[in-house]
């Protein structure tokens, strides 16, 4: 770790704490507050009324630091612009409750900002051995200067970045469960990022964007840990997602990392969503039944489900930095099958009223 990227961390997390104190006061005051008298949600697990805005104080760590520390180059602006836009998208969540087909759809429209600024995956690792081109089906046209779309690339980096914003965003049910893995998964993958970048953009530029996502997601820990003061909501969680699906393809090598790391919150999301489909129900609509809800049912308290999602990311962290592609693909699928077999006990004990 550099100085550069140290300084980084300890700024974001002293922008990101010190505002969130007034961001809890004026999302009380406008009323941007989440009250189960008021706002049914079907996957809530609080009790009273809880400040929503989270994204505010980390949004605001994220900006100033970027400003203060990174290079403005094309990517950074289109990263900064994306995640401001993706907030204010957040905030009106927060106070209207948006549909979540609307939502589905102004992500796409933001992920395609960002990716319109340079951000495309033109090739991916083969877990078997080398790599999988996506850049080479173009499209090149004038309008203000040339310019090249990379069809393959530039489809599969929105459908990655919606895919992580989404998956990321469900994992926030419980108090300081979020910022907690989202912290210890852009620690690591700044980490990795000095292995290979394969965009224009230069390997320290990654590293100090990954802690100081790093930092603002753990000044604001204390004040969402249990009891929460105030949640991430949809802007704090869908940053989260955004900004680690950024970080997962500044480098082609580090999309494996960002799925070993968040391997329960992934595989949680694609039970989720073969439950809902598998009942009849939309895939957008929220209801109980994500991971942390079934561990809650068994009994286990918010703390110790946050701290048990914070260990596994922490552990896989650890072993993303020793482990090869199909190492990793292996770890992943074994968490995969043990995961299932866990959630299928669960179903099971709830059946017969264990």
């Amino acid at each position: 770790m550099n100085f550069t990227a140290l300084i980084a961390f300890i700024l974001a997390a002293f922008i990101s704490y010190f505002s969130t104190i007034p961001t809890i006061y004026f999302t009380k005051k406008y009323h941007l507050v989440t009250d189960k008298r008021k706002r049914k949600h079907p996957a809530h697990t609080h009790n009273g009324l809880i400040p929503r805005g989270g994204g505010v104080p980390i949004y605001l760590a994220l900006l100033f630091v970027s400003l203060l520390l990174l290079p403005l180059n094309k990517i950074i602006t289109g990263i900064l612009i994306a995640n401001g836009l993706l907030l204010i998208v957040g905030l009106f969540d927060d106070y209207f409750d948006l549909s979540p087909y609307l939502r589905f759809a102004l992500n796409v429209a933001i992920a395609a900002v960002a990716v319109g600024f340079g951000l495309g995956i033109p090739y991916i690792s083969n877990p078997f051995g080398g790599a999988i081109q996506l850049d080479a089906l173009r499209l090149t046209f004038d309008f203000l200067g040339r310019h090249n779309i990379l069809v393959l690339a530039d489809i599969l980096a929105i459908f990655w970045l919606v895919w992580v914003m989404n998956m990321v965003n469900w994992s926030k049910g419980v108090d300081g469960q979020l910022p907690g893995f989202v912290t210890i998964a852009a620690f690591f993958l700044g980490l990795l990022s000095q292995r290979f970048v394969a965009h224009d953009i230069r390997a320290q530029t990654v590293m100090i964007l990954s802690f100081i996502v790093s930092g603002a997601y753990l000044g604001f820990l204390p004040f969402n840990f249990y009891p929460q003061k105030i949640m991430p909501g949809y802007g704090g969680g869908a940053l989260a997602g955004f900004l680690l699906g950024i970080l997962s393809i500044l480098s082609f090598g580090k999309v494996g990392t960002a799925i070993l790391i968040l391997s329960i919150p992934m595989i949680d999301a694609v039970y989720t969503l073969l439950r809902r489909i598998a009942s009849h129900k939309s895939p957008f609509k929220a209801d109980w039944g994500h991971f942390h809800h079934r561990l809650m049912e068994i009994g286990w308290g918010k703390r110790r489900i946050a701290i048990f999602y914070w260990l596994i990311s922490f552990i896989l962290g650890v072993a993303s930095l020793f482990l090869g592609g199909i190492e990793k693909f292996f770890a992943f699928v074994t968490i995969a099958i043990v995961l299932f077999i866990f959630i299928l006990i669960i179903e099971r004990m709830k059946k017969i009223g264990v």
